[in-house]
């Protein structure tokens, strides 16, 4: 089992920037591709990024250049760095752990979420 909590979301303008994070415990942290999802009011849960055992990283398109994740082994937790945020940024943001790939199927652990909203 792995138990995932995310931290860090909250209320912040257009053009803002946040830092999320997601601390681990049970089982072996590093040994599983670590995944940053969202949903938004009424849409489905959709792929922001991932980062695997090695630090290859992979980003949905819209998030590419203006997101970050990254991760600290050591210390068991996951980031993600949101700069030029935008309104449709607006989300529940989660974090997953799991085979891989872009696909909610792949990944067996969740998180609770964190909100996050961006005002115009």
């Amino acid at each position: 089992q792995v138990q995932l909590v995310e931290s860090g979301g909250g209320l912040v303008q257009a053009g803002g920037s946040l830092r999320l994070s997601c601390a681990a415990s049970g089982r072996t942290f590093s040994n599983y591709t670590m995944g940053w999802f969202r949903q938004a009011p009424g849409k489905e849960r959709e792929f922001v990024a991932r980062i695997t055992r090695i630090g290859n990283t992979v980003y949905a398109d819209s998030m590419k250049g203006r997101f970050t994740i990254s991760k600290d082994n050591a210390k068991k937790t996951m980031y993600l760095q949101m700069n030029n945020l935008k309104p449709e940024d607006t989300a529940v943001y989660y974090c997953a752990a799991g085979l891989g790939g872009r696909s909610l199927e792949n990944y067996n652990y969740w998180g609770q979420g964190t909100q996050v909203t961006v005002s115009s």
